[in-house]
């Protein structure tokens, strides 16, 4: 089967070369299908009554008598049994498709009807809902975490993903009469309309999803697009190729024409152009590739363990295969020692100044012998010239630096100035003079020519220049006398309080006398 895969691979490159290669035979499917019907008797009768004719999204597609697909779920309640919809056999027993258009406003109803009925677990929708402006397909489900009513069943959208860029999932909860059940629904958005996808990985990878999501069940998996003819008929004919290739059928006589033509015998105008037939074409061609790439892959790596696989267990002898290959240069595999188990904590009888200990890289160390007796481990950043640590010590030394200046017991210099001793008076809380201070031009409170006022002003200036060494640079406040009378004055520097400052008085001043001179 290998070397048909190949034939089949490297006659799809050579058709690139020639774009008219595959016209010709998509021309004579279509003219087949059209002696098929009129030699098999094919009919189209049910979707052309008056009654039916506005369930059909198309007028011109129409279901097969033959193959429609026939609800009968609510026939007792007088429903009609027709929807635009035809059955597909697949290339196994356990496999079949229903080919159907996406739901129009009058026949979600149906639609869901046949879905229950038929107990479809896997929904393929091969279009969005407006293309080019148009709408192609009625929504069928509930916006995500919300519920809708289609007749008389009630649909959840529980969950929703989008796995790749052009696939989106959406798991749908179904409830009638009681029952409920779970659809997986996998919406296909990367193919526009009147076109083909730009490559084939997005379809196969979907199509691994669905399988996955089958898995063993026989039901039949819908697949849909706008007519359920074109698109669904390309997804419908390579997951039948598909099933071909997984049950090892690919031989001399294998021909997607007689696929696309036998489909078409189910469902009306399957793969609908030229393009998509070329697309199917593309799309086999590559599922054939990636099943050579992982035969081959899989062979490299048979040969590769055809030795003894029980090397590493020495009591175990077992004779190799007779299909592995000699390996005579090859020396045999030694015995590996059993793996012991790590412990994430150190055994119990071992010490833990044994367990950490600060190891200590150094260049040219000494032997224990001829190291000094004393010394003393310093950090990296020491002198070149300092002593070695010696060999048995476990943690180093911390070297203290000198913090103050160069002598470490020099005591530190005050930032602030110390208060000098002031000549203070509990009784009247007032300050002795001091001859260092001019008399101040400002007034502070009081009367202008109190004289009490501007003595307790310079009083209180006088003390604390003698509190700072250095004079205040802060022009915008003044230092008065202390508020209390009768009190402890709490503005020294030895008390509790604060200093006592308020904001220089606001409003004009008096000019300097120099100002009133005369200019000579």
């Amino acid at each position: 089967m290998d070397r048909r895969l190949g034939d089949f691979v490297e006659m799809v490159k050579a058709l690139q070369a020639d774009e008219d290669a595959l016209a010709g035979e998509f021309s004579k499917i279509r003219a087949h299908s059209g002696s098929v019907k009129v030699h098999e008797g094919l009919t189209s009768e049910a979707g052309g009554t008056t009654s039916n004719i506005k369930k059909n999204r198309y007028k011109d597609i129409l279901p097969y008598d033959q193959t429609r697909v026939p609800i009968t779920l609510l026939a007792d309640q007088g429903a009609s049994d027709y929807i635009n919809a035809s059955f597909i056999k697949g290339a196994t027993e356990n496999r079949s498709y229903i080919a159907t258009q996406g739901p129009l406003k009058q026949t979600l109803g149906d639609f869901w009807t046949m879905v229950w009925q038929y107990r479809v677990k896997v929904i393929i929708m091969a279009c969005r809902e407006i293309e080019m402006g148009k709408k192609k397909c009625e929504p069928y489900w509930a916006a995500y975490t919300e519920t809708a009513t289609f007749g008389p069943f009630v649909v959840s959208n529980v969950a929703e993903s989008q796995p790749s860029e052009e696939v989106v999932v959406r798991t749908l909860v179904a409830k009638f009469q009681g029952e409920v059940r779970t659809i997986s629904q996998f919406q296909y958005t990367a193919w526009p309309d009147h076109g083909i996808p730009s490559a084939a990985d997005g379809i196969l990878g979907m199509m691994e999803m669905v399988h996955a999501a089958q898995g063993g069940d026989t039901s039949p998996i819908l697949v849909h697009c706008s007519a359920g003819c074109g698109r669904t008929g390309v997804i419908c004919t390579v997951d039948y190729i598909h099933d071909l290739l997984h049950t090892k059928r690919i031989n001399d006589s294998f021909s997607i024409k007689d696929i696309v033509m036998e489909i078409r015998r189910q469902r009306p105008s399957a793969v609908q152009t030229k393009e998509q037939y070329e697309f199917v074409y593309h799309t086999v061609a590559q599922m054939f590739q990636k099943a050579l790439d992982s035969d081959r892959h899989n062979y490299e790596n048979l040969s590769e363990t055809c030795a003894q696989v029980y090397d590493d267990v020495g009591t175990v002898s077992r004779p190799a295969p007779d299909h592995c290959p000699a390996h005579p240069s090859k020396p045999p595999a030694k015995s590996k020692p059993a793996l012991k188990p790590r412990t994430s904590l150190p055994p119990k009888e071992q010490k833990m100044n044994d367990t950490y200990a600060v190891v200590n890289k150094l260049k040219n160390r000494l032997p224990p012998a001829t190291a000094p007796a004393s010394t003393v481990h310093h950090y990296d950043n020491a002198d070149q010239g300092s002593p070695r640590p010696s060999g048995t010590a476990l943690y180093t030394a911390v070297k203290p630096k000198p913090r103050f200046g160069n002598s470490p017991t020099a005591p530190p210099k005050p930032i602030y100035a110390t208060a000098a001793p002031s000549n203070q008076t509990r009784a009247n809380g007032s300050f002795g003079r001091s001859s260092v201070l001019e008399p101040v031009s400002y007034d502070i409170g009081g009367p202008a020519n109190s004289s009490t006022s501007n003595h307790t002003t310079r009083d209180s200036i006088a003390m604390k220049m003698n509190l700072e060494s250095q004079p205040s640079t802060d022009d915008d406040y003044e230092y008065v006398s202390n508020p209390l009378q009768g009190t402890l004055n709490y503005c020294t520097a030895n008390s509790l309080g604060f200093n006592c400052r308020v904001k220089k008085p606001k409003g004009p001043r008096d000019p300097p006398a120099d100002w009133s001179r005369a200019e000579r």
